[in-house]
Parts: C-alpha cells; structure tokens; sequence
C-alpha cells in the first residue's frame, strides 16, 4: 500500500480509490477506510497498521481490533467505550495509546469498520 493504483474508483468517484494488494483491488475512501468493510483481512490490517506509522501489531493491538470487528459484524455498528474497555480489559487511555491517530482513525479503521460507521459516546 505504497501508492494508489488509481485515483478514482470503478464509477469515477474522486473520494474513492483502490490498492492492489495480495494480487486483487482493495478500495478505499479519501481518508484511507475501506470502502467495503468485507474486503478485510488481518494481513490488510497489518499493512493498514504499517502504513500509519504503527509498525508490527502486538497482541494488544489484536485483541483491540479482533473486539471491534466482532461487535461491528454482530451489531452493525461501532462499539461504546464502555463495552471496548470491559472486554479487553484496558482503559481508554491505554486503547489510545496503542492508537496515537485515535479510535475513529487508528482503531477502527484498522478493523476495516466504514466511516460513515457512528458510535454513541457513553
């Protein structure tokens, strides 16, 4: 994921562009979210994660983004703080340590969530 191979998707969309990656095309919006959150994989996660400065993910990190993915496919949406802090056991401030651009842009984007994906602050 070094350069887009293109700039605009199949429908000439500008905000929309695709990687190849692993031999198929992967699209993604301006702000680097998948654009069909089905197209995840956890070795597109890592090259998400070293494309953001994030470096080799850490079972700390995995255990975040496994979390997220689980409650966005069961529920349809992005977890509360609440329930991402019971089940991985950490505090929000150690979540967002793990994720300097933040949960939106680090966490959730990783996890291969879309980002018209809303979540309700607890």
């Amino acid at each position: 994921m070094t350069e887009p191979a293109e700039t605009a998707g199949p429908s000439g969309d500008p905000d929309r562009q695709h990687w190849l990656i692993g031999g198929r095309r992967v699209y993604f919006d301006i702000d680097r979210f998948l654009w069909d959150s089905q197209d995840w994989s956890e070795e597109l996660a890592e090259i998400m994660a070293r494309e953001g400065g994030l470096g080799q993910l850490s079972e700390t990190h995995w255990k975040v983004l496994r979390f997220i993915r689980e409650f966005y496919l069961s529920n349809g949406r992005a977890p509360r703080n609440r329930p991402l802090k019971e089940s991985t056991g950490l505090s929000m401030r150690e979540i967002e340590e793990l994720f300097p651009e933040g949960i939106k842009l680090g966490a959730r984007r990783i996890a291969g969530l879309p980002a018209s994906i809303k979540r309700i602050c607890d």
